[in-house]
């Protein structure tokens, strides 16, 4: 990879995807945070980092299309795949040289997510993020050129997305605000993010 990516040649994928099993099985993306849905809130911090816009949904997918970004659930949508099933269905319908991942449940993700990691990636093909001690893996930026890699890796049993990530020789980038990545998985974690959100700081 010589040269550095920029918002001209990354396209957005916002992961919507999953059973939500913690929510009690709610759609997760359509779930409400200080007036909008965590998908809607995702796009709009993604949107100005990002050429295009991808949504990786698998039901309600009328509601999702209201959103503005073009839809791509996964090859089979019954399946509930997983983040990867997810990724590898946005790499499929990537138009631009870049892939930005993120989820829909992390309502406070870094407004230059993509340039801190376009700026770390030096010639790997992925980069991703790294906060608070942790990887966070679902948050990456990936080169379509792997898609055939992923597709394998699916097909041989892969699930995690570090699993693969590491076999592409994947970049850690670390990032020092690591409250940027907390997401949300029950009723009381969409709760209290939602007190912290509309209380003025």
């Amino acid at each position: 990879m010589s040269t550095q990516p920029t918002a001209a040649s990354i396209t957005g994928l916002v992961l919507a995807g999953g059973r939500a099993r913690r929510m009690g099985g709610r759609d997760k993306g359509l779930l409400r945070v200080a007036g909008e849905t965590l998908a809607a809130r995702a796009l709009r911090r993604l949107r100005p980092q990002v050429h295009a816009l991808l949504l990786n949904a698998n039901r309600n997918l009328e509601a999702y299309a209201e959103l503005g970004a073009t839809l791509c659930p996964d090859a089979d949508p019954q399946a509930f795949g997983g983040p990867l099933a997810g990724i590898s269905s946005g790499l499929d319908a990537c138009a631009t040289p870049w892939l930005l991942v993120v989820p829909c449940d992390c309502p406070r993700l870094p407004a230059d997510l993509g340039a801190r990691l376009a700026a770390g990636l030096g010639d790997a093909p992925a980069a991703i993020a790294r906060a608070g001690g942790r990887r966070q893996p679902v948050f990456c930026l990936l080169h379509v050129r792997l898609r055939d890699a992923l597709r394998a890796f699916i097909a041989a049993g892969g699930a995690k997305v570090d699993a693969f990530t590491d076999s592409v020789g994947a970049v850690e980038i670390d990032f020092s605000d690591a409250d940027a990545f907390v997401n949300v998985n029950t009723p009381h974690e969409l709760e209290r993010l939602a007190l912290e959100l509309e209380t003025p700081s």
